[in-house]
């Protein structure tokens, strides 16, 4: 089976407007401004550097534990549907087989708590692109990089 397909799961933004991400090499969690989609002064770019150890990773590298165990669990009843759907369209048709998807199945996975989201850390505007700011930990201004270029800047 190579369908793919996505399910949408809103992750909260604080008062601001800024995503919680996380470092997938040092793991320090820092905040960058989320634009609207199709924003035109949104950079465009292919990775995206760490603010906090000026690390680059790929686009979609960035998600927090919570925010993935969150989006897991959410996302769980659908994908239990899904499953049920393409079993019972696999066996359909088939002779001599009567298949039926039992519809009280589910995956154990209970109802994810909603995420919230504090407006903690300070907002901070690279000076060599001040449309991406950041919000950073209060003692971690001394040092910043961008995270577009990830030239490093002190807030």
């Amino acid at each position: 089976m190579t369908e793919e397909f996505s399910i949408p799961v809103s992750i909260p933004l604080d008062e601001d407007g800024f995503l919680r991400r996380e470092c997938p090499t040092c793991e320090q969690e820092f905040k960058w401004f989320n634009h609207e989609e199709g924003d035109p002064d949104a950079e465009q770019v292919g990775q995206y550097f760490c603010p906090r150890c000026g690390e680059p990773s790929g686009l979609d590298t960035w998600w927090t534990p919570a925010q993935l165990e969150f989006a897991q669990a959410a996302a769980q009843p659908q994908i239990d549907q899904y499953v049920k759907d393409s079993l019972t369209d696999a066996f359909k048709g088939v002779k001599g087989m009567d298949f039926k998807v039992n519809q009280n199945w589910h995956s154990d996975s209970a109802s994810p708590d909603p995420l919230i989201e504090p407006s903690d850390m300070v907002i901070v505007e690279p000076p060599c692109h001040p449309n991406e700011p950041l919000k950073v930990p209060d003692t971690a201004t001394g040092r910043v990089h961008c995270m577009i270029c990830g030239t490093p800047f002190a807030a």
